[in-house]
């Protein structure tokens, strides 16, 4: 069971100009944790809510609080016409400093990979561990379907639906895919006219579709402990096998781990050996230095 204190508590704060106040739910440990906390950073169109389940299983399993965090124009928090991986990295750094988390993990999936990375290896002495899910440290073209993700949704704004399953009938022109459609529809929310519509800004995230499959050029690198975990059946784990010393480069602490049969949602997929790989890896002592 869990107790009230344990229940998410959702809270939006101000942290400067050049950030936005990221929305968060937050699970703590039975008895006050003394390791550092869990971040966890979603994918594109995700929000924090995909990761409730997984996040309440990593802190009773690691004994660390954890923090699922919805990014800039995802779930809850604010819209920005900037959508960039520098931006949502430096709205990471703002929430890591007002909250005081002294050296969290960052654990990001697909976007929130690039994200955790890009803080990694701009910030390197501000986390301890790094966890990153099927997307790789290198540019890489996103696939067409999230182009036809934001078509669709504009579509279903635009027929302005009175319930859900008339939206999942308009997306099936743009999604055939019965588990992607419901993945997108938990964007979709009932307004106070009875209509319902997308939340997230599809718009903005259509025009960001180019950045997000750019990476950082800098020569950077991150020093610290960081696990890798790819879908056997991903089309994003094609980087890793063409590209390896670029990922060792960068990563020189890194090691990558792959789950045969999944796709790009591995921790939907087989959540079962996707949380044996991070908890055993939160609970490994590492002895890595951080430059």
């Amino acid at each position: 069971m869990w107790s009230r204190s344990r229940l998410p508590q959702k809270i939006l704060r101000s942290y400067s100009t050049n950030s936005v106040r990221l929305s968060f739910d937050k699970y703590l440990t039975q008895t006050p944790s003394k390791q550092p906390p869990v971040l966890i950073c979603h994918g594109l169109f995700g929000s924090k809510q995909n990761w409730k389940s997984l996040a309440k299983t990593i802190s009773r399993r690691s004994a660390r609080d954890v923090y699922a965090l919805d990014m800039r124009n995802h779930g809850e928090s604010p819209h920005c016409d900037v959508h960039t991986y520098d931006a949502m990295a430096e709205d990471l750094v703002a929430f890591m400093k007002e909250h005081q988390l002294d050296k969290p993990v960052l654990l990001g999936h697909s976007m929130g990979g690039k994200v955790v990375m890009t803080t990694a290896m701009r910030h390197p002495a501000l986390l301890s561990k790094l966890v990153v899910v099927d997307i790789a440290p290198v540019p890489m073209r996103l696939a067409h379907d999230h182009q036809m993700y934001v078509e669709g949704m504009r579509a279903v704004n635009s027929e302005a639906p009175s319930k859900q399953k008339e939206a999942d009938k308009i997306l099936q022109t743009y999604e055939p895919d019965l588990l992607i459609r419901q993945f997108l529809l938990t964007n979709l929310k009932r307004q106070q006219d009875g209509i319902y519509r997308f939340r997230v800004p599809y718009e903005i995230l259509g025009r960001s579709l180019g950045a997000l499959g750019e990476f950082l050029p800098d020569p950077l690198h991150y020093n610290g402990p960081t696990l890798f975990i790819t879908g056997g059946e991903s089309p994003y784990r094609k980087p890793f096998l063409e590209y390896p010393d670029i990922v060792q480069s960068q990563f020189p602490c890194s090691r990558i781990e792959n789950i045969e049969g999944v796709g790009h949602w591995v921790q939907t997929e087989n959540p079962t050996m996707f949380l044996d790989l991070v908890v055993n890896f939160l609970t490994t002592t590492d002895k890595s230095n951080i430059d």
